[in-house]
């Protein structure tokens, strides 16, 4: 933006020089930076007017060195998040959660936290979170609906965490499938495995035990769960 703050600064840039401003910015498909050039060349400018165009240029100028500053405070604390997790005592749990990964992980342990009082069951984790649904009666009228007053972050990295786990838990992949074959929204069922994953990793931090896959399936065998023959019924 400080390099071309306009439409007609960038028109202005030889085609060599965008060429090279892109794959400088990990942007190298030919096609890809061909269609941009042309974009900014054949491109119409909305207005001449400086009374317009001046004030922007001088709040991007502003802001520019703003974003910089933000960048490099993210970076702070981004390397901040990552020590402290690599040093705290409960590190084990979270980095056994599937797809979990060096972003969620952390994310997860600071919505859990280090006191085992602060939560009494799942359900106040469920509650607090959002994940669960709330229930409301009025008359001989009951309707279900999502929980509006919670944390929407704490609300996001659960969600997030259920998604990507899809791709790596034998058991959350073989939910979505069932759910989807019923006919559930992608969402619906997301949030749904958002609410049994919250069981399990409850379970797991209240007894300092790092999750087990495999133990986790064995005790859906022993109690007959009819997911387990839902996954052997749609691999064959």
């Amino acid at each position: 933006m400080l390099r071309w703050p306009s439409l007609a600064h960038a028109k202005k840039a030889r085609k060599q020089t965008l060429l090279d401003f892109f794959n400088q910015h990990n942007s190298r498909y030919p096609l890809v930076n061909e269609k941009r050039i042309k974009e900014i060349k054949d491109a119409e400018i909305l207005t001449e007017d400086m009374a317009v165009i001046t004030p922007n240029l001088l709040l991007i100028e502003c802001l520019v060195p703003q974003l910089k500053q933000l960048m490099l405070a993210i970076t702070r604390f981004d390397d901040e998040i990552k020590t402290l997790y690599k040093q705290h005592t409960d590190r084990a749990i979270f980095d056994s959660l599937p797809g979990a990964g060096p972003q969620l992980a952390p994310r997860l342990l600071a919505a859990m936290g280090s006191n085992r009082d602060r939560y009494k069951c799942a359900a106040d984790i469920q509650k607090y979170a959002g994940i669960a649904p709330v229930t409301e009666r009025s008359g001989k009228k009951e309707w279900i609906h999502w929980r509006y007053s919670c944390t929407k972050f704490l609300r996001q990295t659960f969600v997030e965490w259920a998604g990507l786990s899809v791709r790596y838990s034998f058991w959350a992949k073989a939910y979505y499938r069932q759910q989807e074959a019923k006919g559930k929204p992608h969402n619906t069922i997301i949030r749904s495995l958002a609410f049994k994953w919250i069981r399990i990793l409850f379970r797991c931090w209240k007894t300092h035990t790092p999750y087990d896959e495999s133990t986790y399936l064995t005790a859906l065998k022993s109690k007959g769960s009819p997911l387990l023959k839902f996954a052997v019924e749609s691999e064959l």
